[in-house]
């Protein structure tokens, strides 16, 4: 077992260097190592590192970057910052709340150029110099939308999936959107990071709240998701492929009425790499797209889960592109959507995302977030988005 409180775990192997990468253990050129997140403890997160290859282990160290692991890619817009000093980004944020009114610009500049791992550092040494919370302090002084902005970005990435989880279904009604944005997109070691951080934080169990807030086999997909069981393996069984394809023919274009398991089978299990084959071959078989049948044979939470895992499985930044161009195309924003994506992606890979939107659209994300929003709200996204 190896304990790390920090979010950035190296590894020393015959003298190559190796890197976590959104759970993954990843030499930063050549073959990978596999980790598999087994359970959170405070600030300690722990690990089973499982070796794929014949390799002798022989120094272990981390950086001195402190908080819960957060997810983090090489694509984002937001990235450490040089130069970094906690105890002066901390006498700022202390400065801009002190008297009246609240400087929210040094609260943009320091919050939004700061790396999730950064920000964990100024909270802590917030509290140790103050005795305060932070996130209490800034909740104080803020309000609206530019406020949960400024909260996500104080949480990690598990914690602030497991809190938009939570909002999702407390009260009456539930916000399908963010399950499935969640659950569809998120890798094995984030679901089982997630699921620990929510029983942790709420006292309750992420299942069985699921449970509780949906039904039939919406539910049971949620569920499947939940388990974190999807082969990561980058394996493609050409026979099993064609097989899965006929599958998913069978049970929906082929026959009267559709059996959704065997589309959770194939879809909520199978690879990366083998789904991607099967989606050709069902191409071959169906002379539709996999996501064509989906819309035909099904509809509502049911229809937008499936297809929402197609998406990510094909390009998960043109997902997240497509759910931000629908969260501000016609009347009005879907401001949860449009939060959850910025908040959550901005370290990850939002640059893909901003070329996917581009891509599609013809016009910059950049553009319609300045169009649709305002005030401080408008001027973070805008930072978390870059130029």
């Amino acid at each position: 077992m190896v304990y790390v409180s920090s979010a950035h775990l190296y590894l020393l192997l015959r003298g190559q260097r190796y890197c976590m990468d959104n759970g993954n253990i990843m030499r930063i050129s050549g073959k990978m190592l596999h980790v598999r997140l087994l359970t959170i403890l405070g600030n300690n997160i722990t690990f089973f590192l499982s070796i794929a290859f014949p390799i002798s282990l022989a120094h272990v160290w981390k950086l001195n970057l402190t908080g819960i692991m957060a997810a983090i890619g090489n694509r984002g817009t937001v990235t450490e910052a040089a130069g970094f000093k906690v105890e002066e980004d901390v006498n700022r944020l202390r400065g801009a709340m002190k008297g009246a009114g609240t400087d929210e610009a040094a609260v943009i500049e320091v919050l939004a150029r700061r790396s999730i791992a950064q920000r964990q550092r100024i909270k802590e040494v917030y509290k140790q110099t103050v005795g305060k919370d932070l996130t209490d302090d800034l909740q104080g002084e803020l309000t609206g939308n530019f406020e949960n902005v400024v909260l996500g970005l104080l949480m990690t990435a598990p914690v602030y999936d497991a809190y938009e989880l939570r909002n999702a279904m407390k009260g009456a009604g539930t916000e399908e959107a963010a399950l499935i944005d969640i659950l569809a997109s998120r890798t094995n070691a984030e679901i089982r990071a997630i699921a620990a951080v929510y029983i942790k934080d709420y006292e309750k169990n992420l299942e069985e709240d699921i449970d509780g807030d949906t039904s039939g086999m919406f539910q049971r997909v949620l569920v499947s998701l939940l388990t974190a069981g999807r082969d990561e393996s980058n394996t493609v069984d050409e026979a099993q492929a064609v097989k899965d394809a006929k599958d998913i023919y069978e049970a929906g274009e082929a026959r009267w009425g559709t059996d959704e398991v065997k589309f959770l089978t194939v879809l909520c299990v199978r690879n990366r790499n083998h789904l991607l084959q099967v989606f050709k071959e069902y191409q071959k078989i169906s002379g539709r797209d996999i996501e064509d049948s989906i819309k035909r044979e099904m509809s509502g939470s049911l229809e937008n889960v499936f297809l929402a895992i197609v998406k990510c499985l094909k390009n998960k930044p043109a997902f997240f592109a497509e759910r931000l161009y629908k969260s501000m195309k016609g009347l009005g924003t879907t401001d949860s959507v449009l939060i959850r994506i910025m908040v959550a992606r901005a370290e990850i890979d939002m640059l893909d995302i901003k070329t996917e939107f581009l891509k599609a659209y013809g016009k910059t994300l950049h553009s319609f977030i300045k169009g649709d929003t305002s005030g401080d709200y408008r001027k973070i996204l805008l930072e978390l988005c870059g130029e």
